[in-house]
């Protein structure tokens, strides 16, 4: 990938977080003002099979300000780092990790307990670009990774079962981060074989010049 692809890459990806942001902020104000009664239809109830389709709007909803504050600046910061170097694949990590969380989820959380915010995005996010670089054998990605777990290494212990936080949603996230790195790591390209005539064509041409 050439350094203005990565440019052009990197500022779409901004350009996707913002948006990103500005949807689910959007949505915390109707929330909000409804009574959180958005977060009580449409997230995640376990163990309702009606409620299986909710896994695709739940983590574009919070219970609170504070709940979509604390998921703001790491779902931008890992987020971007997820997508700057290519946002297509990005937006399939991101399916992955809205699925296998929002499963994950809703088959270990208590009985008829809702659920919902960005939250196993974020550790989906973040298990990502953890391994990524490892994966995909790219240095800076590897950098960034290490950086990453250091900086936010507090991070960890929203994998823990904690009283009153969906951690299922953080652990099931977390994994499908990483397999993510895995399944859409860059894989080499084998060079095609030259043409069956390439030899006969060179010959022709060394022929026409004289040699």
């Amino acid at each position: 990938m050439t350094a203005e692809i990565m440019v052009a890459e990197a500022r779409k990806a901004f350009w996707v977080m913002v948006g990103f942001l500005a949807f689910i902020w959007a949505v915390q104000i109707v929330n909000w003002m409804a009574g959180y009664a958005l977060s009580h239809e449409f997230g995640v109830q376990a163990w309702n099979p009606a409620s299986l389709p909710d896994i695709a709007t739940a983590p574009f909803l919070h219970w609170g300000w504070g709940h979509i504050h604390a998921n703001s600046g790491p779902l931008f910061i890992f987020g971007f780092l997820a997508a700057y170097r290519g946002v297509g694949r990005f937006l399939w990590v991101t399916g992955m990790i809205i699925v296998v969380s929002g499963l994950g989820a809703w088959f270990t959380s208590d009985p008829m307990s809702i659920g919902a915010g960005a939250s196993g995005v974020v550790f989906g996010y973040f298990g990502y670009i953890l391994v990524r670089g490892v994966f995909d054998r790219h240095l800076i990605d590897i950098v960034v990774g290490v950086v990453m777990a250091l900086c936010f290494a507090y991070t960890f212990t929203g994998l823990l079962p904690q009283e009153g936080i969906g951690w299922q949603a953080h652990v099931f996230g977390f994994v499908a981060g990483v397999a993510g790195g895995w399944l859409f790591r860059d894989r080499p390209r084998t060079a095609a074989p030259p043409p069956a005539d390439s030899r006969a064509a060179l010959r022709k041409e060394l022929d026409d010049l004289g040699l």
